[in-house]
């Protein structure tokens, strides 16, 4: 069985994932959590870019005795990142040369999906490079206004399929979406 890769996102009505943090706890409840935590259930590793590996490995070791903390690090993570010339927080892996082919190959070993959260310039790439198997989007009844939106202008042409969706009683929305088959 190949593992897929999911990427998860916070988004707002008007596509924003840019500091969720400052926009999304007031929609959270435990639909949320619940479809949150599945995600997480069937996840045994994450793949995230540089940007967010600089950002998480600088808070979440420090939070070890946070609820969160120890998964986050306990779990295995890969790295893709042509700027960074190490990865030091523990069970880390950097994929710098041929990610493509390395992403390949950790699809097709033994485990349980490979979750992305935030990176959203690697998600991009990956559903460019028929790699990325799943985009679960909580859609969140808001306008941002302002911040990187997942998808922005001059994003190629990408269909899509949505298969499944929920409505939450906060208004959020949870879509799940996978590559549409070629035509």
């Amino acid at each position: 069985m190949t593992r897929k890769i999911v990427a998860n996102y916070f988004v707002s009505l008007d596509g924003v994932v840019e500091s969720p943090d400052k926009w999304h706890f007031p929609y959270f409840d435990d639909q949320m959590g619940a479809a949150v935590g599945a995600g997480f259930e069937r996840s045994d590793a994450l793949l995230m870019g540089g940007t967010l590996y600089r950002e998480w490995a600088a808070y979440w070791p420090a939070h070890n005795d946070d609820d969160f903390g120890p998964v986050m690090n306990g779990m295995t993570k890969y790295v893709v990142s042509r700027t960074l010339d190490s990865a030091d927080w523990q069970n880390t892996t950097l994929i710098k040369d041929d990610p493509a082919a390395r992403i390949r190959e950790l699809k097709a070993g033994d485990g349980k999906d490979i979750a992305m959260s935030g990176s959203a310039t690697l998600a991009r790439w990956l559903l460019a490079e028929g790699l990325l198997d799943e985009l679960n989007l909580l859609v969140h009844p808001l306008v941002v206004g302002t911040g990187a939106r997942l998808f922005p202008d001059g994003t190629p042409t990408q269909p899509l399929q949505l298969a499944e969706s929920t409505a939450f009683g906060s208004g959020v929305l949870h879509l799940v979406y996978r590559p549409a088959p070629a035509a």
